[in-house]
């Protein structure tokens, strides 16, 4: 199939999910285009079943805010027809679904006929969707995709709560390539982040209020008067600046490390211990998800599609929103044990398997395969 992917290109878990899905989907035969506005962060390798296309939004001083889903919807028209395109993948109900059915009426002009497969990934839904603004938009939108998947079953629950959805919404969860996170790396280099008889705590995320960073930094500071430990932030966002005062006031300055954005993540990953996600809200939890892959348990709380990743007293714990003496106890209960610390990464890395990449993108292979045949049909 020659397929289109339309995605954010940023270090957010969407994107993260859509460029992988792309490069595994190159690997068993397929022809992807990515078409966005700059290279997503992990396409670091153009192939003759890879390619990327830019979308560039002409500056007029007649708009105020530049139109991004026209050009995006005007690029798309000319890459399918450039390049055959047979399927859209787009991954958000806004702005990409929007700009994709708009490309599909303009296209359908022509006698050219696209099929749509929309993914919701989370906060199209729950944050920016669920606003009145946008409501109407995103609901048409995801009626008017021929196919829509969601990330976890919680997301697909919020959807058709909040909307009022035509469409089936098919359950497919994000995934991770289970190769990528082997160990390769040696015990000499976890001295540079940490002691040997320190704990390393991690953290990753795009540092967001969503994110709980304040209550990551009190299970820390708790748990590290109970068991030695070193607390590593991976991210930029927001809440970085006021993180760090935080640290200070709390005496802990030097036992957390702020690194910003990362592309050693797999690296920090292998040497941590334990996992922090006290999110208010997650779609899905992919940060977690990564983490147990490398054998670390997880401490998060109970939101939105995490359950569904994380088992609660087997790659970790769960618990309630804003619960730091609970959050703090369970870290504590993990890691104040060797033995049982390295039976609870045996259980996250077996747990992170039902998530491999080989499992979950023949599913989206059959939704593809379902949705053109439909398509014939009509």
């Amino acid at each position: 199939m020659r397929i289109g992917i339309v995605c954010y290109p940023t270090f957010g878990g969407s994107g993260v999910v859509a460029t992988e899905l792309g490069l595994e989907l190159s690997k068993r035969g397929h022809e992807i285009h990515f078409i966005t506005y700059s290279q997503p962060v992990r396409l670091e390798l153009l192939s003759h079943n890879v390619h990327y296309h830019e979308v560039n939004v002409p500056e007029y001083p007649l708009f105020h805010y530049q139109p991004y889903e026209l050009a995006l919807s005007s690029k798309l028209v000319d890459m399918v027809k450039l390049h055959n395109i047979e399927l859209l993948h787009v991954h958000y109900a806004i702005p990409h679904a929007y700009a994709a059915y708009m490309a599909k009426k303009m296209l359908q002009e022509e006698g050219i006929y696209i099929p749509i497969v929309t993914t919701l990934h989370g906060t199209d839904i729950t944050l920016v969707g669920s606003h009145p603004f946008y409501k109407t938009a995103v609901t048409f939108s995801i009626n008017k995709s021929d196919a829509v998947t969601s990330v976890s079953q919680s997301l697909k629950d919020d959807t058709l709560r909040l909307f009022d959805v035509k469409n089936d919404i098919h359950v497919v969860p994000n995934f991770i390539d289970l190769e990528r996170h082997q160990p390769n790396f040696t015990d000499c280099q976890r001295a540079m982040m940490a002691t040997e008889d320190e704990r390393i705590i991690t953290h990753i995320s795009n540092f967001r209020e969503v994110k709980q960073i304040p209550d990551v930094i009190r299970v820390f500071h708790r748990i590290q008067k109970e068991v030695p430990a070193r607390l590593m932030m991976v991210g930029e966002g927001p809440e970085r600046e006021p993180a760090e005062l935080m640290c200070k006031k709390l005496g802990i300055s030097d036992k957390v490390v702020f690194f910003g954005n990362s592309n050693e993540i797999d690296k920090i990953l292998c040497f941590s211990d334990l996992f922090l996600l006290p999110s208010l809200t997650e779609s899905f939890g992919l940060s977690a998800l990564e983490a147990m892959a490398s054998g670390v348990p997880v401490i998060s709380s109970n939101t939105g599609g995490i359950p569904e990743v994380n088992k609660n007293g087997v790659s970790g714990f769960l618990s309630d929103i804003n619960d730091i003496e609970d959050m703090t106890k369970n870290g504590i209960y993990i890691l104040s044990d060797k033995e049982r610390l390295d039976k609870f990464k045996q259980n996250a890395k077996k747990v992170a398997a039902q998530f491999d990449i080989h499992e979950i993108v023949p599913k989206y292979e059959a939704i593809y395969e379902d949705t053109l045949k439909n398509c014939l049909i009509l």
